[in-house]
């Protein structure tokens, strides 16, 4: 059994990209798998909660999104198989953090804003 598994079994887990020691019972998810400080997380699913993805690999925040229910979801890649994946944003999430998710598309538009105005 691996460290990150034994981790997952004792209801933490350390960020790969931070490393901060991550609680996984946290109020607004079943399937912790991101770090509430930076928000990273690790290609561990294929479906919510399986655990059966191969990969493993580091999953960047790229993005948030807005589901028709008015939740939050985060928008990770995946650094290792550029997989793109929808995950619910926790309780215990950074606010700061996840505002400047949604804040990029306004900072950096896709096409000149000189065009619209």
């Amino acid at each position: 059994m691996s460290r990150d598994q034994r981790m997952h079994r004792t209801g933490s887990f350390r960020c790969r990209h931070c490393r901060l020691d991550v609680s996984t019972s946290v109020p607004g998810t079943r399937h912790r798998n991101h770090c509430p400080s930076c928000l990273w997380s690790r290609h561990l699913d294929d479906i919510p909660g399986d655990r059966a993805a191969g990969c493993s690999g580091s999953m960047e925040p790229i993005a948030v999104a807005v589901r028709e229910d008015g939740e939050w979801a985060l928008v990770h890649r995946c650094e290792a198989c550029s997989a793109v994946r929808l995950n619910r944003i926790a309780g215990d999430d950074n606010a700061y953090s996840l505002l400047q998710l949604a804040r990029r598309p306004l900072e950096r538009p896709p096409f000149p804003l000189e065009a619209v105005l």
